[in-house]
């Protein structure tokens, strides 16, 4: 596999072919086949699903549930009634959070975090516990960026019965620590506790067979793998989505309606109200399609190979530092540079076309336990390149020039 080649099969690299493009734990970007897509669903196939009896409509219909079929193979899922189309991952979470925590915490009962989650896999969780009068528990890890394992089954024990759900990161979009997921889910149901994944950072990595894991709920987002903005997936199992109310309400997600009383549709349908993003789904099925196509051990291999170089090449830099030394990571690296602020040198690096994160990355919580005010950080997927990380590296040297930390050579 040719990265060079790969490239061109991404527009924004064809019209900017200079970019080294290092953002992708924030969102990837798109091949030819998602835009296309897309621009195939309206100018063919534009109508609203599940209401039209004429023949376009109908179309438009199977383009949709064609996605959720394929998305059900992707995650070996049993049903494709247990696949629900959301905007995201932050509300995929946020609809478990609201609807299935919410009617089942009380007060003293507990949702158990880990320290290195994302705000959208943490404060859904605090909201419900502060208005149920319940506890969030935090599962600690160390400076290293590793999920202690010890303590997360002491609280598990120590609280056993109490904590009625746990919400993980598969992936750390910080540390790019990859969590023991498996074990995580073993301990969990040892303890009667229920778990969300969050698979946002792994999904086009790693092979995830929810039936293999037995995941309770698993949630990702479209474009953290190739595919639309506004576009993400909720699985559940069935009996945990058939007793859950729907957040949402509004068209498309009924049975019947009276002024005195409604009756829900059954799954998936009753968490879906209001008009979806068609486009955006037949996109994400396209995206289904080129990672399947490409394969995700490949993709997997090659990030790996550039978490390798990327982590050598940055440890020789005299004063930067990496944030984040998990053993087991995906392609993230976090990093400070000296005393020169992440935003600055973030900005000095986008003067040489490389783009990289700045700042806290949606983690404050952790930020506070590294006691640092954030990072610069540089992700990677299948489209980037050995070479681009040489620039990035040669940038950084660069910049401890500008920035006075370095004289000139």
């Amino acid at each position: 596999m040719h990265t060079a080649s790969l490239r061109h099969d991404f527009p924004l690299f064809r019209h900017r072919p200079e970019l080294a493009y290092l953002d992708n734990a924030s969102t990837t970007q798109k091949p030819t086949a998602v835009v296309d897509a897309e621009r195939f669903f309206y100018e063919h196939l534009n109508a609203n699903v599940h209401r039209g009896a004429y023949g376009l409509a109908e179309k438009a219909t199977a383009a949709c549930e064609a996605v959720r079929e394929k998305t059900r193979a992707f995650l070996n899922a049993p049903s494709a009634r247990q696949i629900i189309f959301t905007s995201g991952t932050t509300a995929s979470i946020n609809l478990v959070a609201q609807s299935f925590a919410a009617e089942r915490v009380k007060e003293g009962d507990a949702i158990l975090v880990t320290a290195m989650e994302h705000h959208a896999n943490l404060i859904p969780w605090q909201q419900v516990c502060l208005k149920n009068k319940a506890r969030l528990l935090v599962a600690p890890i160390s400076h290293e960026g590793v999920l202690d394992m010890t303590a997360f089954e002491k609280i598990l024990r120590s609280e056993s019965g109490k904590v009625k759900a746990v919400a993980i990161s598969h992936v750390s979009n910080v540390l790019g620590t990859v969590n023991p997921i498996s074990d995580v889910l073993a301990l969990a149901r040892k303890y009667s506790a229920v778990v969300l994944v969050d698979a946002a950072q792994s999904i086009a990595t790693h092979s995830l067979d929810v039936q293999a894991l037995d995941a309770d709920f698993l949630v990702f987002s479209g474009h953290k793998m190739f595919g639309p903005t506004g576009t993400g997936i909720l699985y559940g199992k069935e009996k945990w989505l058939d007793s859950m109310s729907p957040t949402v309400f509004g068209g498309g997600m009924i049975r019947d309606v009276a002024y005195e009383k409604t009756t829900f549709a059954s799954t998936p349908q009753k968490f879906e109200a209001g008009t979806p993003n068609m486009a955006g789904i037949v996109g994400l099925g396209a995206a289904l399609d080129w990672i399947e196509n490409i394969e995700r051990e490949n993709i997997e291999r090659h990030v790996q190979t550039l978490l390798a170089h990327a982590t050598a090449r940055l440890q020789s830099v005299p004063g930067l530092r990496i944030i984040g030394q998990a053993p087991k990571k995906s392609g993230i690296i976090s990093f400070l540079l000296g005393d020169i602020h992440p935003h600055d040198l973030a900005t000095f690096l986008d003067q040489r076309s490389i783009c990289v994160r700045a700042g806290h990355h949606c983690a404050q919580p952790l930020m506070d336990f590294l006691e640092i005010p954030g990072t610069v950080r540089a992700s990677f997927s299948i489209y980037n390149s050995k070479e681009e990380i040489d620039r990035l590296v040669a940038a950084i040297e660069d910049a401890q020039v500008f920035f006075g930390r370095l004289a000139i050579k």
